[in-house]
This record gives structure tokens, sequence and C-alpha cells, in this order.
């Protein structure tokens, strides 16, 4: 009898506790506004992790696949600037229950799948910004509120410095990505 509920207890462990409880996918909700707080909807909106790219238009809803990694934003609309922003990937209550329960198969399992890790699940943009949302800062039914960078996602600002570091500057009227924001950027040490 004992040899069995070992059996059954090892069986649920290596499963891992957050597979069981949440999905591959989380979804997000991504506005955009204006910098004086005007909501506009059907801007074209980039999300992206090392488990993929998703795009949605602003205002709706998507599932982004649940990663370890951060959650890179970009959203052009053609009356704006560009918005951009980062949602941080947090561990959620199903790993440290694989920790406390399971121990580290089911741990290393759900970090493997992802399933370990939530996004905030509502992000506003605003136009000319960067922002940073923590889901350590999201409250019930209303957007997690985004902590401003400090750096502007614009491409007339951006270009000097691409021009400095040897890449090609964006073009007027294109749209710009974390990833050509990241080439901006000087090499760190």
């Amino acid at each position: 009898m004992f040899q069995r509920i070992a059996i059954l207890v090892l069986s649920i462990a290596a499963t891992g506790c957050a597979s069981v409880m949440n999905e591959t996918t989380h979804p997000m909700k991504v506005e955009t506004r204006t910098e004086a707080g005007q909501l506009v909807t059907g801007a074209e909106c980039k999300l992206s992790n090392d488990r993929g790219s998703f795009s949605v238009k602003s205002g709706d809803t998507t599932q982004i696949r649940r990663s370890n990694t951060d959650v890179d934003i970009v959203c052009n609309h053609p009356q704006n600037k560009v918005a951009s922003g980062r949602a941080i990937s947090r561990a959620n209550a199903g790993m440290f229950g694989n920790i406390i329960i399971g121990g580290g198969i089911g741990a290393i399992i759900d970090h493997n799948q992802g399933t370990a890790y939530t996004y905030p699940t509502w992000v506003q943009l605003v136009y000319g910004k960067s922002l940073v949302f923590d889901r350590s800062n999201q409250k019930e039914d209303q957007p997690t509120p985004g902590t401003d960078t400090g750096l502007a996602p614009l491409p007339n600002a951006a270009a000097p410095t691409a021009a400095a570091s040897g890449a090609a500057p964006p073009q007027a009227g294109s749209r710009v990505t974390m990833d050509d924001l990241r080439g901006l950027l000087p090499p760190q040490p």
C-alpha cells in the first residue's frame, strides 16, 4: 500500500504543479494611449519573447506563450509616435508549490515549459514613451501601472546613436521594433 502511495506522489510531482494549474499561454490585453491620456484603438502591436512573436491590435487581448523571459511590446499607429514596453516575467504560485511539495523535478519541468511564469494581464502603452510593466504591481480589474524608463522610442531621436554604432538609422515612416532599439544601445561589458 505504501509503495502505491509513494508512486502516486512521485508521479504527481514529476508532472509539475504549474503544468497542472496553468496553460502554456497567458492572456494579455494591450491598450495604447496618447501622452494626454486619450485611448487609441487599432494600433498594430507586436509582442515577442524567446517563445515567439505575437501580433495584436491595441484594445484587444492576445495569448502570449509563457516563458521566464520578458515580453517586449512595440505598437505603431500612423498618427502617433511609437509606443514600447516590456512586460516582466515573474514566477507564479505553481513554481513555489513545486519547490515546497514536489521538489526539483516539477520545478524543472515547469520552468522548461514556461508554465511556472506569469505576465501582467493588462498593459497600457503610451505613445512616445518606453514603459516597464511588472505583474507584482497589478491590481485586479485594472491595467498594470507602467514605469517610465526614460527612453524615448522615437526614430528621429535614435538616428544619431544608430550612426555612431554603425547600425542603419530607421527610415522615416518605418516601424521600430525592440530589436531595432536594442541595436542602438552601446554594448554591455
